[in-house]
Order: C-alpha cells, then structure tokens, then sequence
C-alpha cells in the first residue's frame, strides 16, 4: 500500500488543494537544502515594488454627489518611470462654476470625453498588481472604489500609501509650512508643478514620494512592510526596539517575550516568525496591552518548527507553562470543568474539575455556568436524581419534592430499585457519548410549548441549555474519536510540493517534520515514527493532552489535501451523535 493512501479502519475526508503557507524542512534522515526566505517573509523592497500613483479632479468632494472629470496615473519601479495615463471623464452632471475655476476643466473640454465606465476598466488593467499611491489617498480612492461600485465592478481592496500621511511624521515645520502637495512639490525640487490638473499633481506626487522614500530610507525603513508600520502612530520606545527580532527564524515557530528577569511576558506563533516579531515595533498596536507588553521587554526568543501544526502546539503547552500575563486565551487548561456520572449504586451528574478514572464524562465546558446549563437539559428529559447525599439500597430517607413532581424517581425512599435507577443512568450516558436524541427531543418539546405560550424569554433559557449539553456532547465525542488512537501518522502537501508530517499519540502530537519538494517522504516518515515520544494514556477524553491541543490537531487533520499515512486503531464518530444535532440546529438558525 502506498504510504499516502487511505489507511483501514477509520474514516477521513480530504479536500483536493492546501491552503497552508509553506513550511520549512525539518529534521530528516538527508539533510534538505536550506529553506529560501520568502519576500512576505524578508520585506518587498521598495526599489522592486511597482507603485501606481493616481490623482482625480472631481465636480465635488462627496462620493455620493459628485464625479471624477479627470484621472491620471504614473506606473514607477526603482525610481524609473514605466508608463503614464491620462484622461478627461465625462460626468453626468455639469461642472460647478467654481470647480472649473479651480481646475480650469469646463463642460466644453468633456464633452466629447469618455465616460467613467469607459475610463475605469482601462485604469483597472494599468494598475492590476501594484501599489497605490496618492496624495490624500482616502479622497482619490474613495472616488476610485465608488465608481466601481456604480459600474457593477468588484471593488478592489488595493494596497496603498497615502503621501500625506508618511509626510506627517518626517517633514518637519521648518521645510515645510504644510504638508500639502504644492508645498511638498518645491521642498523636494519637483520638475512638476502641481495645478489642479490630475496628470500634473500625479507626476509631483512621484517626486514626493521618492524624496520621501529618500529621508525613510536613512531611517532604516527600506522595505514596503516597513513603510506601511511606520505610517501607523508607533512610539519612538517601541520603535527602537526593532533590534530585538534581529535574527529570528524566517519560518514558522513559536517567539516569547520576555522582560530583564526573564519572565514570559507573552507568547505568540505565526508562519514566519521574524516578520511577525518586527511588527510589533513597526505596526501600531490597537490593544494598549500589548503597548505595554512590549515597552517591558528585554528580548525576544523563538523556537523554530517544522510546520504550522507544531507551531500553534508548542505555543498551547508554552503558555499552560508559564502563564505570560499579556496572552489571555489558553493560560489555564486545568480549570477546564466536566460532567461525570459519579460510581455509586444510585450515580448523578456531579460537576468536576479533573478527570481522575475512567468513568463517563461530558465536556469540557469552558466554565461551571456551561456545565450546569448543560445539567439542567440533562436533567429535563432524565429522571437522574439532583440530591448529592451517598444513597444506599438498604436505607431508606425522605424524598425531596422533585419525585412529586415527577421530575425523580426517588430511589432514596425506595420507590425505584437499583436495577429501575440503571436504566436513566444507562440512557444519561447513551446521550452524553453516542446519541443524544432524548435529550434534544424533551428539549424541543418544551421549547415549542414555552414558544406557543409566548414565553420567549424561558423557551430561550431551555434553548440555552440545549446548546450548552450539545456542545460539550459534541466536544466530548470529537476528542474521544481522535484521543481513542494509538497512533496515526498524517501528511498534508506544500505548495512547493513537499509534506507536513505529523505523528499523533492519543490525541498528542509527539513527532512533526516536513519534506522538501521532490524527495521520497517514506524515509522522514519512518524516522518521525521511531524518534516520536512516548506516551501513556490516562482516563478520560483528554488523557494525554490538553482539550485545546487536541481539537487543534483534529483542525488540521480536516484541512485541505491531508492524508491519513498509517493508522493503529479506528478514528469514526457516532453518525448519530451530537455533531449531526449541532449541524442541525446551526442550519435551522
């Protein structure tokens, strides 16, 4: 069989194409050649990037109210000039006196122009994969995207700088009064003299721009990503931290910052982790926390991964560890709370927060509120008792007013023998593990009464716990499938043609390597399997991992293009169970 076909004994399905950015070669049994950078990765340069620059004269400064009468553009690259446009465009309405007075554009001179549907298309090609530039961008490409609108065409969500905004922050009022286009164009010597005319402010604005780049470059910002973080409010303090990425992996991995003490301040993953470290001293942060976290950091560290997959692994079990008070999801898997179905001669639901035995559990919910709203669904349609005192068959006490109320049993008073209890016992774990039609069943009964009374505020509260049993039943079903495997190997293509492999170990990934392009991936899939660690599985549904590890491991197992390469054990889920009621009950809303 070849080691990429379909393994016996589960089920699995695939997509045709990845949509994973590549990752770098890991450990294998021939060293792969080093991993070429890619310009996402590095920074575009700005001597490489061809930029648009447009500039629009308008009968008004309202897109909803006014028209483009002129455009122009100059294609650069490198500081050369590749092409230029021009063009009158004929509005619908006439032009406003004082706007011809400005421009000097009149109906007479559009007349016989085209029309903004006849310009647009042709401005569309000229500009296609390029970066827009404009002096005030918002105004121009406010104009730009209305007409596309008005035209029936997709609005473009084009890349741009704004002249105005990068000369803000580094033309000082000694050069220069304002940052206006006529004042720009004398400081930097502009052959161009800007006249309200769109071809001529488009060619100063190409001078702006260079001298512009001219002063960011002393500056040390040389690449396009650069430009567009420093064009963002980013403090002096942060800026001058940039060092501090110097020297991170360009793949993907996991990076930590840390302050003089060398404490985890906060722990990130990205696909490229340099680039993505560099942002925070070149990009302005919106979350004044993260502000914070890196005025106090001293340095960063990084740890560098095969793939994706381990990436984000590495980054759950590094933040379990050190609790970095500036991440505020996944710090604390231990709070995790589950239903269990006690072992007792008459068993409850009891809410726990570990999983200790091999018992029946539901979860787990991300809180104690879940977990009881899921109780009460359970509850509502399984007569199980809600007491917590221990009962015994040979001692008998006083029912409470549930069993009057027909909502228990009431094996305390001896009114249901043990064997009469199992059956709710055996139909509560039937619900909470494979099917869990009764309890949906009793639950939409009651939500359609409460609804036909007009009690929409309590028909919602059933509703609510409804979907607090299904998802943690759902959760429950899902990890058990992927954690009841001894182990399973997968592979997932690159689009440079190599694979991401991952060996898995109850819902644990112990082994990550990936294959570069062109080479026999059998050999790296061995070695994984023989150096991949050990486990022994605990009880429960998470026995070897956290709930959060597990389910990113069953994310990337259903993505594009995997394929299942060796299998011990069988990977299937009830096809009755919650996740076809969860699929329901979505599709219904």
């Amino acid at each position: 069989m070849s080691p990429f076909s379909p393994a016996p004994g589960g089920h699995h399905q695939t997509a045709p194409t990845p949509s994973s950015t590549p990752p770098p070669p890991g450990p294998g049994p021939a060293g792969p050649p080093p991993r070429q950078a890619s310009f996402e990765e590095l920074g575009r340069p700005l001597r490489d990037v061809t930029f648009v620059v447009v500039d629009l004269e308008t009968t008004g400064t309202h897109t909803a109210d006014s028209e483009i009468t002129e455009l122009g553009a100059v294609k650069v690259r490198g500081g050369q000039v590749l092409a230029e446009m021009a063009t009158l465009v004929r509005p619908a309405a006439p032009i406003p006196p004082f706007i011809s007075v400005l421009t000097g554009i009149t109906d007479a001179m559009v007349a016989t122009a085209p029309s903004i549907d006849a310009v647009l298309p042709a401005f569309l090609e000229f500009a296609r994969g390029s970066v827009l530039v404009a002096h005030n961008a918002p105004f121009d490409l406010g104009f730009l995207r209305a007409a596309c609108a008005r035209g029936g065409y997709p609005v473009p969500d084009w890349e741009h700088l704004d002249t105005v905004r990068i000369a803000r922050q580094i033309v000082t009022k000694d050069e220069s009064p304002d940052c206006k286009l006529a004042s720009l164009a004398r400081l930097f010597r502009a052959d161009s003299e800007p006249s309200h005319r769109a071809l001529a402010d488009a060619r100063a604005t190409v001078a702006v721009l260079h001298g512009l780049f001219e002063r960011l470059g002393n500056l040390g910002v040389t690449t396009l990503e650069d430009v567009h973080g420093f064009t963002r409010k980013v403090s002096p303090a942060q800026r001058r931290k940039r060092h501090l990425a110097d020297g991170l992996p360009t793949g993907p991995g996991v990076y930590v910052f840390r302050d003089r003490a060398g404490r985890a301040l906060y722990i990130g993953t990205s696909r490229s982790v340099r680039a993505r470290v560099r942002s925070y001293f070149t990009a302005s942060e919106p979350r004044a926390r993260m502000t914070e976290m890196v005025a106090a950091a001293d340095r960063v560290e990084a740890i560098a991964c095969a793939h994706a997959l381990e990436a984000e692994v590495r980054e759950l079990r590094l933040i379990a560890e050190h609790k970095p008070p500036y991440n505020r999801r996944s710090r604390h898997p231990e709070r995790a709370v589950y239903l269990r179905i006690t072992d007792e001669p008459f068993p409850r639901l009891a809410r726990v927060r570990a999983v200790r035995d091999a018992g029946t559990y539901l979860g787990p919910f991300s809180g104690a509120a879940a977990a009881d709203l899921a109780a009460a669904a359970i509850h509502a349609a399984i007569p199980l008792r809600q007491c917590t005192a221990r009962l015994s068959p040979r001692r008998s006490v006083p029912a409470c007013a549930l069993a009057d109320m027909g909502r228990c049993g009431a094996p305390c008073d001896g009114r249901e023998s043990p064997q009469d209890y199992a059956r709710h016992v055996a139909a509560a774990r039937r619900a909470m593990t494979t099917d869990p039609s009764v309890v949906v069943a009793a639950a939409r009964t009651r939500i359609d009464s409460l609804a036909a009374q007009q009690r929409f505020e309590d028909a919602a509260v059933q509703r609510d716990r409804l979907l607090a049993f299904l998802h943690g039943a759902h959760r429950l079903q899902r990890l058990s499938a992927l954690t009841g495997v001894a182990e399973m190997t997968a592979a997932a293509p690159t689009p440079e043609g190599g694979w991401d492999i991952a060996v898995i170990r109850h819902g644990r990934l112990v082994a990550a390597t990936s294959t570069p392009a062109r080479t026999d991936p059998r050999p790296w899939i061995a070695a994984a399997q023989a150096s991949a660690e050990t486990v022994r599985p605990g009880p429960g549904p998470t026995p070897c991992a956290s709930a959060a590890e597990t389910e990113r491991i069953h994310h990337w197992l259903a993505g594009p293009g995997v394929r299942l390469v060796s299998l011990d054990g069988e990977w299937a889920s009830p096809a009755i169970g919650a996740a076809r009621e969860v699929f329901r009950l979505g599709h219904a809303r």
